[in-house]
């Protein structure tokens, strides 16, 4: 069905590649009107390009609350509104047990998972309160959120803490009579430039992605659009009655 989001105005955050990349290229091919932001600014305006339709690229670091300023005033002025947020941005590395990392490394997973998401949460409320339309805050968080491993002191930690975030801001939107819907994504091991870097810093490459296979009981990876196509059902009006949820997308590894 053409259209699910039709008539919206999309705000994606790390919207230069990876999944905030997928999502922003199905969202527009379905209607929206879709802003993307990332630090990086030559290819995020070269995703711009690519997703094609009526995009626009804003610099933004998700982990300053001026930059969250500009980027949201930027993207009303150009649209007028927003209707979904998707805060995709994030890190993963550094990261290790609780005896290698250091509180610096801690404190720059949370400054970016986590005060990013809560900040993009927050301007999203301000902006999307009053517009008398039906709204959607997509926050992606990890299966890392739902379970960990000895090697995630900081990763697993930030996504957890998106899990909870996420349910906080629904209750309240509810609580509010607001048209705000909130809802977390759980992906499990997705073909994104965050996997891939990981994959090549292994000693063997080969041997890390066999690995990573191994662990999913469908016997593969995830594409990026594996994931888009679930923030475009949470963006669509067809999500209406999905509010604090938790979206697990991750070839079943969480089953076992």
């Amino acid at each position: 069905m053409a259209g699910r989001v039709a008539g919206k105005v999309a705000f994606v955050t790390g919207g230069a590649s990876g999944l905030g990349f997928a999502a922003a290229k199905l969202m527009t091919a379905e209607g929206a009107r879709v802003a993307i932001t990332d630090i990086q600014k030559d290819k995020g305006e070269a995703a711009a390009r690519a997703i094609g339709g009526d995009t626009l690229f804003i610099e933004h670091d998700v982990s300053s609350e001026s930059s969250w300023t500009v980027a949201i005033d930027r993207a009303m002025e150009r649209f007028g509104k927003i209707n979904v947020m998707v805060n995709s941005a994030g890190i993963a590395a550094p990261d290790g047990s609780i005896e290698q990392m250091s509180l610096k490394h801690f404190k720059r997973m949370m400054a970016v998972n986590v005060e990013g998401t809560f900040l993009g949460c927050q301007n999203a409320v301000r902006v999307m309160k009053n517009n008398g339309e039906k709204n959607s805050i997509v926050n992606i968080s990890s299966v890392a959120g739902l379970v960990s491993g000895w090697q995630m002191v900081c990763y697993s930690p930030s996504k957890a803490a998106v899990r909870l975030l996420t349910k906080s801001v629904a209750l309240h939107c509810a609580r509010a009579g607001y048209e705000i819907r909130c809802n977390s994504v759980h992906p499990a091991f997705i073909d994104t430039p965050m996997v891939q870097s990981g994959i090549a810093a292994d000693t063997d490459p080969d041997k890390a992605r066999k690995r990573l296979v191994r662990m999913v009981p469908m016997g593969r990876i995830g594409e990026p659009q594996d994931i888009g196509y679930m923030i475009l059902y949470l963006a669509s009006d067809e999500s209406k009655f999905t509010t604090g949820a938790e979206m697990v997308v991750d070839g079943g590894c969480t089953a076992m």
